[in-house]
This record gives structure tokens, C-alpha cells and sequence, in this order.
């Protein structure tokens, strides 16, 4: 109703008091009714503390709307007030603000009890430590079961407690506490579990939090050794059959000739020369075979010395440059006055990388303008040195059995370039990418850790 409304009460107050004023005034001025003049005082006054209880009032509702909306007190109702009070449309905003904000959070704390029971469910272990607080009290935050099951621990309310009872695996951790991966090795109650780690620092809301994912990747592992085993044997039965079949053959051959005779005809003679001769080739080839199979085993440790990327990129220009220029190849070095410095075994990397040009000086064979590009590049936490060259390619289906010993598509190549410029990135932590379009070029990438 009209009479209800705010700014009709309040002007009904305001002329009341003004009205009451001038009686005051005028009572006091002209006449000497006392009793009268302290009657119309006290009205007076009361409508004064009326008007100040009345702003008071929608103050106070206003100051308990926004309390309310702070302490995320759904609680609080202006239903009455929105149908009698003075602000119905105040109120009624009012309500629905707080329903609103009611929904919001509903949703939100529906969202976090899905991922956290999404968590719960992946055969990943996951914890999250609050870094917050101080050091000898960190909370964590979310402990899933799978990260208890794999580190056979209960789920921890602080981190030190988890701490003092796997030391080896937080001091992994501590490694890698500025975000980064890495594999790790742990004995949990007799048992061998191999663990790819994975830490993320967060900062959320002006906290500092820290994700630690990991799973066990040992049944992976098995089987990926198990695939390469099975494809190491495969080659190595098809080297030594090939190398095995002939010299069986012909030794059969020479003990059919001999057999039974004490002389032998000239053609005879030189048939068993030719025997012999192909023999001790393929024994030979042999002997190759499997000292090049020791070489990639007994790979020398590193001896890790600081070297800048222009150092090495220099000494491979003078290598590699004479070789390439016989082979009409232009070869690009690029950056070599880079002074950005790696921990690695200089010879064993310069190895790696002669390897690698090798190959794209073959690669670009019959190839017009044949070029090879040597480079660097920075990204993120990694450093790629990176060997590119615009040659035939590699197709898709042997970008998979490249690195495979003695596996080789190039004429005459001993195939196992590839496997040991792997392993020596590998006895440097790193690793070795390649990408690869048919009939437009290659590139292969040494990926170093660059913290």
C-alpha cells in the first residue's frame, strides 16, 4: 500500500517534526503554558527518535544483507518485509540475491565433491599440500586413496608426517618442488614400485599449493622392455641366421668335397677356396655384428663438465663441415657464440650429433639443394638442439624402429647410430625427438634438462 511505502512515512515524519517545531517555537514565544510547551517537547522529541529507529531500521537490514552475503548465511529470509515492509523491491532483491548466491555455492561445492570423487576413483595418486603455513605445518589438502595404496601410508593430515615416513620419496620431491617431472625408484614394504612423479605449484586465492601426481608405471615398463627385447631378438636372429645360413651351407658343401678323397682337381681347388673366402667374410661380418652390439651395452660413463652451446656447436662446424662439403651438402651452424651452458660429456655429445648429421648427409642424397640446419632453441624447462635437413623423410612406420638396434633403412648403415646417440642422451637424463615428413625433410631434437 501507498501508506506504507518509505518516502511516505518519512515525509509524514519530516512534517510532523516540522509542524512540531513551529508549535514549539511558537508556544515558547508567545505564551507561557509550560505544561504544555514540555508536552509538545517530549511529542517532538519522540518523533525525532521515531525517525532515527525508522533509518535505523533498513540500516540495519542493509548492514545484515551484506553480512549475510560475507558469512555465506543462506539463512536469513526478507520474505515478511518484501510483501509489508517499505522497500518491497529492496527486500525482495534482497531474497533473491541470497538465492542466487545460495545456487552458486550449491553448484560449486557439487563441482568439487565430483572431481574430488573423480580423484578418489583414478588409479592416480594425487596430493595436494597447502605451502600456506609454515614449513613444520603444512597441511595436505587431498590425500586420494590411490596415492595411499601406492605408498602403502594412511592418509596424512600434515606433510611431515608423510615425511618422516618415506624420507626417499619427499626428498625426490623437494628435487623437482618448482614444478617438473621425474622417475623415481622406491621399496615399499619389500616391494619395487617405479613411480613417474609429476609436481605443479599453484597459487589459488593468495595460497600456495603444491599438486604431487604419480603412478606406477613398472607393468608398462615390463612390457615396453619386453616389445623391445622382442624386437632386439628379432633382428639379432635375422643378422646371425643370415650370417649362420650360408656358412652352414657351404660347409656342407666343403665336407661333401673332401669326404672320401685324397686328391682334389683344380676346379675343386678353386671352389673350395671360394667356400672358404665366403666363410671367413661372413664370420667376419659376424664378428662386426656382435662387437657393435657390445659397443651400444659398455657405453663409457659421462664425465659431466659445463660447456656452452656455442662451444659445441663450433667444434661440430669444424667436424662436420669438410664432410658435408664433399657431399655437395650445405651445412648451416647456427648460434655458435651462444654462451647459455649445459653440464654434459663434450665428446659423447659431439658423437651424438656427428651421428645425426651423418645420417641427413644421406638423407639428402639425389636431393635438390640438399641443406642441413643446426640450431638451438629454448623452451620452457627444456633445451633442443635440433638437426634438421630437407631430405627424403622417414615414413611412418619405421619412426618406430629407428632407435631399435641394428634396425636400418640406409644401405650399408650399421643401425646402431640411433641407438647409441639414445643411450648417451639418456646417461645425461635427456632424451632424443624426432619429427619427420616423407619427401620433405627431418628433424632430430637432443632434449636437455635446463633448470
Amino acid at each position: 500500500m501507498f501508506y506504507q511505502r518509505f518516502t511516505f512515512r518519512l515525509i509524514l515524519r519530516l512534517v510532523l517534526i516540522n509542524l512540531l517545531g513551529y508549535l514549539l517555537f511558537y508556544l515558547i514565544k508567545n505564551t507561557q503554558l509550560w505544561f504544555t510547551i514540555i508536552g509538545v517537547s517530549l511529542i517532538l522529541l519522540g518523533t525525532i527518535i521515531s525517525l532515527y529507529y525508522y533509518i535505523n531500521q533498513i540500516r540495519s537490514d542493509i548492514n545484515r544483507f551484506i553480512l549475510a552475503v560475507k558469512t555465506r548465511d543462506h539463512t536469513l529470509n526478507f520474505k515478511n518485509k518484501a510483501t509489508s515492509g517499505s522497500f518491497p523491491e529492496l527486500y525482495e532483491s534482497f531474497s533473491d540475491i541470497l538465492k542466487v548466491h545460495k545456487q552458486i555455492r550449491l553448484e560449486h561445492e557439487a563441482m568439487f565433491q565430483l572431481i574430488k570423487t573423480i580423484l578418489e576413483q583414478v588409479p592416480v595418486g594425487v596430493i595436494v599440500v597447502n605451502n600456506t603455513t609454515e614449513e613444520q605445518n603444512e597441511e595436505i589438502a587431498f590425500f586420494n586413496q590411490a596415492a595411499s595404496n601406492l605408498l602403502a601410508v594412511p592418509a596424512y593430515k600434515y606433510w611431515h608426517r608423510l615425511k618422516q615416513h618415506l624420507p626417499t620419496f619427499s626428498k625426490e620431491i623437494d628435487q623437482i618442488l618448482n614444478g617438473g617431472k621425474r622417475f623415481l625408484e622406491l621399496k615399499i614394504q619389500d616391494k619395487l614400485i617405479q613411480l613417474s612423479t609429476e609436481v605443479i605449484p599453484l597459487n589459488l586465492y593468495g595460497k600456495n599449493y603444491t599438486i604431487i601426481s604419480f603412478q606406477n608405471i613398472k607393468d608398462e615398463i615390463e612390457q615396453k622392455e619386453t616389445e623391445a627385447w622382442n624386437r632386439l631378438i628379432g633382428v639379432i636372429s635375422h643378422e646371425i641366421l643370415n650370417s649362420i645360413t650360408p656358412i652352414s651351407s657351404l660347409s656342407d658343401t666343403i665336407n661333401k668335397m673332401v669326404t672320401d678323397k685324397k686328391n682334389l682337381t683344380e676346379d675343386e681347388m678353386d671352389d673350395l677356396k671360394t667356400a672358404l673366402k665366403t666363410i671367413q667374410r661372413r664370420s667376419s661380418g659376424l664378428l662386426d655384428f656382435v662387437k657393435d652390439y657390445r659397443l651400444i651395452a659398455e657405453l663409457p660413463t659421462p664425465n659431466l663438465q659445463s660447456h656452452t652451446i656455442g662451444e659445441i656447436l663450433k667444434h661440430i662446424k669444424v667436424l662436420m663441415q669438410p664432410f658435408a662439403r664433399v657431399k655437395n651438402v650445405v651445412l648451416d651452424v647456427e648460434q655458435t657464440s651462444s654462451k647459455i651452458t649445459l653440464q654434459l660429456d663434450l665428446k659423447l655429445i659431439e658423437q651424438v650429433l656427428i651421428n645425426l648429421i651423418t645420417n641427413s648427409i644421406y638423407a639428402v642424397e639425389n636431393r635438390e639443394m640438399p641443406h642441413i640446419n643446426v640450431n638451438y632453441r629454448l623452451e620452457n624447462t627444456k633445451l633442443y638442439i635440433d638437426v634438421s635437413d630437407n631430405g627424403k623423410g622417414i615414413d611412418a612406420d619405421d619412426l618406430e624402429k629407428i632407435f631399435v638396434p641394428f634396425y636400418t633403412t640406409r644401405k650399408n648403415g650399421s643401425g646402431i647410430g640411433l641407438t647409441i646417440s639414445r643411450n648417451i642422451m639418456k646417461m645425461h637424463k635427456g632424451s632424443i625427438e624426432v619429427v619427420s615428413t616423407p619427401n620433405e625433410g627431418t628433424t632430430f631434437s637432443l632434449v636437455f634438462n635446463y633448470v
